[in-house]
């Protein structure tokens, strides 16, 4: 079924003052453009709130929360939402308010554990497929390999991100989860398979070459980096740890490999 996207001339939106009306559409404006995917979803009530707290200088935390609840409840990411909170401050060129996070992370939080959403090949915290997805590639990439008579382990690898810390509450989790998430879709792209194979333990499926060496040490600073942007530098391990993992001999024994890996 085709979705139907509303332009932002023909939304609707509720009255509302001039300044907060400008700055709401400024922040609606920068998420479509950088991070939001479905036009037609973006607006709720709780985005108002959130913007009249923002000009008044209040604490964020409150309407924030309440609006990571709204986009917990209408099944987007917390990777998209902890985005979009983020476009809000810098369509007022302000820096990005770690309570403000916390509020719309502990909101999309608050919703799942209350209505875990059914699990699927994508994670909903990362927005990462899941271990059994990546299992899944690894299986078709040693098939590949004895078809064209050659070794998987040879010419692929695993990347291997651990950011985990202990003690950690649950937004702090899935903040972090979200930041690392993205930062790998970004350096890697569509063409590597990719998972989280648990709390803060992630891993990506690449061909075995120098590129891959040097770009696994670049992970490490642009995955710090995100965190600071998005307040959620204390919830990584410093130094954030990455290695390049050379593949088993046999796809059985890279299921347990992954195994191994979790904490």
């Amino acid at each position: 079924m085709m979705e139907t996207y509303e332009s932002p001339s023909t939304m609707s939106f509720p009255p509302s003052g001039a300044p907060a009306a400008a700055t709401r559409e400024r922040w609606r404006t920068a998420s479509l453009t950088e991070v939001w995917l479905r036009p037609g979803d973006w607006y709720h009530p709780a985005v108002d709130a959130l913007v009249e707290a923002v000009e008044a200088g209040r604490s964020p935390e409150a309407a924030s929360h309440r609006l990571g609840t709204a986009r917990s409840a209408a099944g987007i990411g917390l990777d998209e939402t902890l985005d979009d909170v983020a476009c809000l401050y810098r369509s007022v060129g302000a820096p990005l308010d770690v309570d403000a996070v916390r509020g719309a992370a502990q909101g999309w939080v608050l919703v799942r554990e209350r209505d875990p959403a059914p699990r699927g090949i994508r994670d909903p915290a990362t927005g990462l497929p899941t271990s059994a997805y990546l299992g899944e590639r690894l299986r078709e990439t040693y098939g590949r390999a004895a078809g064209n008579e050659q070794d998987a382990s040879d010419s692929h690898c695993l990347v291997v991100l651990d950011v985990a810390v202990d003690e950690l509450d649950a937004w702090q989790r899935m903040g972090r989860a979200a930041s690392v998430g993205r930062t790998l879709g970004q350096v890697f792209g569509d063409g590597h398979p990719m998972a989280s194979l648990s709390d803060g333990v992630f891993a990506v499926l690449c061909e075995r070459s120098a590129a891959t060496a040097r770009l696994a040490q670049s992970v490490r600073k642009i995955v710090e980096r995100n965190a600071e942007v998005l307040g959620v530098a204390e919830s990584l391990r410093r130094p954030v740890r990455v290695w390049v993992e050379r593949l088993p001999e046999s796809h059985q024994a890279a299921l347990e490999l992954m195994r191994n890996l979790r904490r």
